[in-house]
C-alpha cells in the first residue's frame, strides 16, 4: 500500500505544480484547439498530465529502493524502457508534429527493448499452432509483441476523449492485474501495477471532473505501453494464466480500435488515421449526456463532458468482471470476449439510428 499511496501523493502534488505554472509553458503545453472534430473542452488546458504520472512512477520506484536492501531493478528497467513511447508521446503534445506512425514505431521500440531485457515476450495465446509458432520462432513472437503493444498503447490514446476516461479505465486495469499478481505472489507485478494505479489516481485528482488538465499524448502512450507490457509479463511469468485475461481487461480499448478501423475503411472510405467524432465514447456524449441541452455555458459543457465517462466505466465492467473471475479458462474468456464485442456493437448501432435506450439518457431535472 505504501506504493500505492506514494505514486498517489507525488502525482497529485506534479500535477498541481504543472498546474500552477501553467502561464510558464502555456505556449507549449496548452491543448488550444477548441474547435477540432474531436475537441470537447471549454478552456486550453495543459496536455501532459502524463509527466505527473510519471514522476508518481519514478517517486514510488525511489521510495522501494530506500525500503529495499537490493534496488527494485525490474522496476527501473520497465520505467526505462517505456522511455521511447514516452518521449514520442510528450513531443507531439509540446510540438503538435509528431504523427501517429512515429508515435507507434517509438512504442514498438519500447517493446522491443522490453523484449529483450524484461523477457516480455508473447509465447503463446492458448491457440495451438499459433502457440506453437510463437515458441519455436523467436522473430515471429518479437514482431507479435511489438505489434501488440503498440498497439494496446495506441488503443488508451483513442479513447482518451473525456475527462476520467481513459484515466479510470488504466487504473482499474492496473489493480486487476496487481490482484492476480497478488494471488501468485508476484511481487514485481504487485508494486508495479500499484504504483501505476495510484500514479493514476493522483492525476484524476485534478483531471475529473473538471479536467484542468489532460492525459496527453505522452500519459496515454506511456500507460498503455505499461499496461500492455506488464500483461505480456504477467502472462509470460506464470503459465497457469491465459493470455486471454488481460486480452479482455483491455478489451474495450482494443475492439474500440478495431471497430474504428474497420468503420472507416469499409463504411466511410476513409484513412484509419482520419480523425472523426463518430467514436462510441462521442455518441455518447451527443446523445445519452443531455445535461442543459443547447446551452453553451462553459459549466454546462464541463458537467457533460464529465458526466460522459461513467457509461464507458460501466461498459468496461461488463469485460473486467468475467476476466476476474476466469483469468485461467481461455474458453470462457473468449466466450467473454464475444459477449462484450457483442454488446459494444448493440449499443453502437442503437446510438447510431437514433434509438438510445431510454435507460441510459440523462436528463437535468
Amino acid at each position: 500500500m505504501i506504493v500505492f499511496l506514494t505514486a498517489f501523493f507525488a502525482s497529485v502534488l506534479a500535477v498541481w505544480l504543472i498546474i500552477r505554472s501553467e502561464h510558464l509553458h502555456h505556449h507549449l503545453t496548452a491543448d488550444s484547439d477548441l474547435d477540432g472534430v474531436q475537441k470537447f473542452h471549454v478552456v486550453a488546458v495543459p496536455r501532459v498530465g502524463g509527466l505527473g504520472i510519471l514522476i508518481g512512477m519514478l517517486a514510488s520506484a525511489s521510495w522501494l529502493s530506500l525500503l529495499l536492501a537490493a534496488p527494485p531493478y525490474q522496476t527501473w528497467l520497465l520505467l526505462m524502457v517505456a522511455s521511447p513511447a514516452f518521449f514520442g508521446g510528450i513531443t507531439e503534445d509540446m510540438t503538435k508534429r509528431v504523427g501517429v506512425l512515429p508515435r507507434l514505431l517509438l512504442t514498438m521500440l519500447s517493446a522491443v527493448a522490453g523484449y529483450w531485457f524484461l523477457g516480455a515476450a508473447l509465447t503463446r495465446l492458448d491457440l495451438p499452432f499459433i502457440d506453437r509458432l510463437l515458441s519455436d520462432w523467436w522473430p515471429v513472437s518479437l514482431v507479435v509483441t511489438a505489434v501488440a503493444v503498440g498497439g494496446v498503447a495506441n488503443a488508451i490514446n483513442l479513447i482518451d476523449g473525456y475527462n476520467g476516461l481513459a484515466a479510470m479505465v488504466a487504473a482499474g486495469i492496473a489493480l486487476c492485474l496487481a490482484f492476480v499478481g497478488w494471488m501468485l505472489h508476484d511481487s514485481f507485478m504487485v508494486v508495479s501495477c500499484l504504483s501505476l494505479a495510484g500514479a493514476l489516481f493522483g492525476f484524476l485528482v485534478w483531471n475529473f471532473p473538471f479536467g484542468r488538465i489532460f492525459l496527453g499524448d505522452g500519459g496515454a502512450y506511456f500507460v498503455g505501453f505499461l499496461l500492455a507490457e506488464l500483461s505480456v509479463l504477467l502472462v509470460a511469468r506464470h503459465p497457469h494464466v491465459s493470455a486471454w485475461f488481460p486480452m479482455l481487461l483491455l478489451f474495450y480499448p482494443v475492439f474500440e480500435t478495431l471497430f474504428t478501423i474497420f468503420r472507416r475503411m469499409s463504411l466511410h472510405a476513409r484513412s484509419p488515421g482520419h480523425p472523426d467524432a463518430c467514436h462510441l465514447h462521442q455518441m455518447l456524449y451527443k446523445r445519452a449526456v443531455r445535461w442543459h441541452v443547447g446551452t453553451r455555458d462553459p459549466q454546462h459543457k464541463t458537467l457533460r463532458n464529465a458526466l460522459t465517462a461513467p457509461y464507458l466505466w460501466a461498459l468496461w465492467l461488463v469485460s473486467a468482471i468475467p476476466a476476474l473471475l476466469f483469468w485461467r479458462f481461455p474458453a470462457l474468456l473468449m466466450l467473454s470476449c464475444l459477449g462484450f464485442a457483442i454488446v459494444y456493437v448493440w449499443l453502437y448501432m442503437r446510438l447510431l439510428r437514433w434509438r438510445t435506450p431510454k435507460w441510459l439518457i440523462l436528463r437535468r431535472r
